[in-house]
């Protein structure tokens, strides 16, 4: 082939193989633009988006997709010592232990496992951003405090931490909530402390000191928004790791309410003495919390990836 070396070597740079990222298009764009464009393009990114979309919109619309209500226990009458209904046309999925429909169940345990886990993260991100902005900030004493009592509080094993919690607060979705929320706290507030502190030492920052911007503006304005990114990635992983938090301390009873809550630790919980009669009753659970983890887990790790210049494809 012959022809202008020039145009070829142009040519090559923009023609680029099916599934990479073209360093061409991202020239100009912003960071959350070519984050969104790489996820676009990672298989991985589309199965996490669309496990997570699907468990929200049965969280959201349970009471339209669900065939009973959630203390409904329509099935009573058919239940017997040894014997549990198994699937039918009235029944889907069969029975529980105490004749609730078990696909109704699974349906409005999503609705629980999603409250649970965006109200725990929401308490832990603010928090841990409370924490992480005060150390980031302020420097010195400040920031020494505030290592110190996070330092505290990773020094527990998040679980009994949790379960500690809980215990003292009391039996209920309440206690899950806050216990989860409170674990979570020092992981955020690590994250955001040393994202400002990379983001302190760049040049924009001296920049913007040199024309006479306090020290306020300077990192409320620039600073807090520019270290945002990882900690938006850690809340998305964070989602998963309070789905199944919140179903192994419901496991273990500190979640309150009924033998027949809908509740995916709960219902996973009550299905252990039913294991050799019914083992779906505990396989179904299981599965829902596994897969939803993994569709956060999945669409989290593909976020940090698209915004971590280090493991851009090339």
């Amino acid at each position: 082939m012959t022809g202008d070396p020039s145009a070829q070597s142009a040519l090559t740079d923009t023609v680029v193989p099916s599934g990479r990222t073209n360093k061409a298009d991202d020239v100009g764009a912003s960071q959350w633009r070519v984050a969104m464009r790489r996820l676009r393009r990672n298989p991985g990114a589309i199965i996490g988006a669309v496990i997570v979309l699907v468990f929200v919109l049965v969280a959201l619309l349970a009471p339209v997709l669900a065939p009973f209500p959630a203390e409904a226990l329509p099935g009573r009458a058919e239940i017997r010592p040894t014997f549990i209904p198994g699937p039918s046309d009235a029944y889907p999925l069969g029975l529980d232990r105490y004749g609730g429909d078990l696909l109704s169940k699974l349906i409005w345990g999503a609705r629980a496992s999603l409250l649970i886990g965006v109200l725990s993260t929401v308490i832990g991100l603010l928090g841990g951003m409370l924490l992480g902005l005060l150390a980031g900030a302020f420097g010195g004493w400040i920031d020494t405090a505030v290592m110190r009592l996070v330092d505290l509080m990773l020094s527990v094993p998040s679980l009994l931490l949790a379960v500690s919690i809980a215990a003292v607060i009391g039996q209920s979705p309440r206690a899950i909530v806050i216990a989860i929320g409170v674990v979570q706290i020092p992981i955020f507030a690590r994250l955001l402390r040393g994202s400002m502190l990379a983001q302190r030492g760049l040049d924009y920052v001296l920049a913007a000191s040199s024309l006479g911007l306090s020290r306020r503006t300077v990192t409320m304005s620039h600073v807090l928004p520019n270290s945002l990114g990882p900690v938006i990635v850690q809340a998305t992983l964070m989602l998963a790791t309070a789905v199944i938090e919140a179903a192994g301390l419901s496991f273990l009873g500190l979640g309150g309410g009924a033998p027949t809550t809908a509740e995916w630790g709960r219902m996973l919980a009550q299905a252990q003495n039913e294991l050799e009669v019914a083992p779906r009753l505990a396989f179904l659970p299981g599965a829902c919390i596994a897969i939803t983890a993994l569709g956060f887990t999945l669409f989290g790790e593909a976020l940090r990836e698209a915004l971590d210049p280090k493991t851009r494809k090339r």
